[in-house]
């Protein structure tokens, strides 16, 4: 089993959709730390399971972004982004996401 992992950071905004009071309700940003792991039995044709440029792209879907208008309807929470991510990028099996260094939220798709 080959093995992979990404890590970028990643500058966006977000506002969560909440049935409490938050400060969180509000617009605001964060510094996102993401690592994306990628498994394979197979190399491809190139000799990898998956070329980091690709993993970069989606990842930088978010980048400078207003989060919630790239998730769509999803409510953007780490939890959300981290599965949101997992789901578009081939061979994902694990996203970690890191809203601060004390929020971390991980979606593993083993």
């Amino acid at each position: 089993m080959y093995t992979v992992t990404k890590k970028i950071e990643v500058s966006g905004a977000h506002f969560l959709k909440l049935p409490y009071e938050s400060k969180c309700k509000n617009l605001h940003g964060h510094n996102w730390i993401i690592l994306v792991t990628c498994k394979s039995e197979k190399l491809n044709d190139c000799g990898m399971v998956i070329d980091f440029v690709k993993i970069k792209e989606i990842v930088n879907q978010l980048d400078h972004t207003n989060i919630n208008e790239v998730l769509g309807g999803i409510n953007p929470t780490a939890e959300n982004i981290a599965h949101w991510l997992c789901e578009k990028i081939p061979h994902c099996v694990r996203v970690e996401v890191r809203e601060s260094e004390g929020n971390i939220a991980i979606y593993e798709s083993e």
